[in-house]
C-alpha cells in the first residue's frame, strides 16, 4: 500500500487543499479499479464504507491476492468537507459556484479520437489498452482554472484507465440502489445482486456529464465511431452506487457493504480466490427516463404517506404538501407503477423541490433526467 498526495490549483490564498489516493495491489498489470467516497461532501455512509473496504484491501495485499491495483480515494471532495454553514455541511454544491460537484465533468471522446486513428487493431483487448494510455495522455491538457476544475481534473485523471469505476453517494432517505451506463447492465449485474440493490437506473447521458459518466461515456461513443473498423469494448464499468440514506452511517451496515464490494471484485477476478454464489437480482434493471421524479406543487410541510420500499401504483398519492396558513394540502401522485425507492430528508420544501423516486419500467421523462 502506498499513499499518494495530489494538491488542487486554485486554492484560496493561505490554503493548499488535496485529494489523497490510497493504492493497493500491484501495478502495471493492465489492471485497476477506482474507488472513491463522498464526491457530494455531506453523503457520509460512502466514507465508513471505504474505510472498511481498506482494512479488507491491506489483508488482501499481504495475502498476495490482488492481481491488479485498486485504489480509494476516501475523501473526494475536500472543497466541499469545508464548506460549513450555520453548523451544517454543505457538500452537494460548490458555494462559490452554486455548481453540483457531480456535474460538468470533462468529456473526452473528441480529445483521444485523433490519437486513436490508425492506432486500433483486431483485438479488442489490445485496442483496450491503447485507448487507456489515450486517456491518461488527455488529461493533463484538461484546464484547471479553478479550484473546482482542478478536483474535478485529478478524480478523472485517477480513474480514466479504471476497468472498474465505483462512486460511493446516498440519498436522503432511500434503499441501496445504483446509476449505470445501459450498456454496462451485463457487467453491473452481479454487483447489484452482490449489493442487494432494489433499483438499478439505465442510462445513456443522464445529463450535465456527472462523474460516471464522464469515465465511462468515452467507450460507447469509440465503440460507435469504429464499428465495423477495430473492436472496442466496454472498457469501464462506472457505476454510482447510491449507499441508501444520509444517516444511515453504521459499522455493521458499512462492513457488509464493504464484503460485498470485495465479492463484486472476486467475481471480477481482481482478487484472487473462489468465485462467490451471486444471490437473485432484487429487482430488474429499469431506464431512468422510467423514474419519476416527484416535486412539490407549492412551498409548504412534507407529509409522506407512503413508505420507502412500497409498490407505487399510477396516480396513487405518495406524498402531501400542506400549506400552513391557508390550510389547503396538495397531494402529489406518481405517474408510474413502480417501487418508491428515495425520498427527501428534510421535511419543508419550496416550490418545485424534487421530494421523491419511483421507478417504473415506462418512460415518463425526457431531456436532463439527473437531479439537481
Amino acid at each position: 500500500m502506498h499513499i499518494r498526495n495530489h494538491p488542487l490549483a486554485g486554492s484560496p490564498l493561505g490554503t493548499q487543499r488535496e485529494i489523497v489516493s490510497v493504492h493497493y495491489g500491484p501495478q502495471g498489470t493492465g489492471r485497476k479499479v477506482y474507488v472513491q467516497a463522498s464526491l457530494h461532501a455531506d453523503e457520509l455512509p460512502g466514507m465508513l464504507v471505504a474505510h472498511h473496504l481498506r482494512q479488507r484491501l491491506a489483508a488482501l495485499e499481504s495475502q498476495g491476492r490482488l492481481r491488479g491495483e485498486v485504489v480509494v480515494v476516501p475523501v473526494a471532495n475536500p472543497i466541499g468537507i469545508g464548506q460549513t454553514v450555520l453548523l451544517a455541511n454543505v457538500g452537494r454544491f460548490e458555494l462559490g459556484s452554486g455548481e453540483n460537484f457531480n456535474r460538468h465533468y470533462p468529456a473526452l471522446f473528441e480529445r483521444v479520437v485523433p490519437l486513436l486513428e490508425g492506432r486500433l487493431g483486431a483485438d479488442a483487448q489490445a485496442n483496450a489498452q491503447i485507448i487507456r494510455a489515450a486517456l491518461r495522455s488527455v488529461i493533463p491538457e484538461l484546464p484547471e482554472e479553478t479550484e473546482l476544475a482542478s478536483q474535478r481534473k485529478t478524480l478523472l485523471g485517477l480513474a480514466c484507465d479504471a476497468e472498474v469505476v465505483l462512486d460511493l453517494h446516498c440519498d436522503g432517505e432511500s434503499l441501496l440502489h445504483l446509476y449505470t451506463g445501459t450498456a454496462l447492465w451485463p457487467q453491473c449485474e452481479p454487483l447489484a445482486r452482490l449489493t442487494g440493490a432494489r433499483a438499478s437506473l439505465l442510462a445513456e447521458e443522464s445529463g450535465d456529464n456527472p462523474f460516471d459518466e464522464a469515465c465511462s461515456q468515452t467507450w460507447w461513443q469509440l465503440e460507435a465511431h469504429f464499428r465495423g473498423r477495430h473492436p472496442v469494448p466496454m472498457g469501464c464499468l462506472s457505476v454510482t452506487l447510491e449507499l441508501r440514506g444520509e444517516a444511515e452511517v453504521s459499522h455493521p451496515m458499512a462492513s457488509a457493504d464493504a464484503d460485498a464490494l470485495v465479492a463484486f471484485l472476486t467475481h471480477r477476478g481482481i482478487v484472487d480466490g473462489p468465485a462467490p454464489a451471486l444471490p437473485p437480482l432484487r429487482a430488474p434493471a429499469t431506464a431512468l427516463d422510467a423514474t419519476d421524479v416527484l416535486r412539490a406543487p407549492v412551498s409548504g410541510v412534507v407529509v409522506f404517506v407512503r413508505e420507502l420500499g412500497d409498490a407505487i401504483c399510477a396516480g396513487e398519492v405518495v406524498f402531501e404538501v400542506v400549506e400552513p396558513i391557508s390550510g389547503v394540502v396538495h397531494p402529489v401522485a406518481s405517474r408510474t407503477d413502480g417501487l418508491f425507492f428515495a425520498r427527501e430528508s428534510q421535511r419543508y420544501a419550496r416550490a418545485g423541490r424534487s421530494l421523491a423516486k419511483v421507478a417504473g419500467a415506462v418512460a415518463v421523462r425526457s431531456g436532463k433526467l439527473s437531479s439537481e
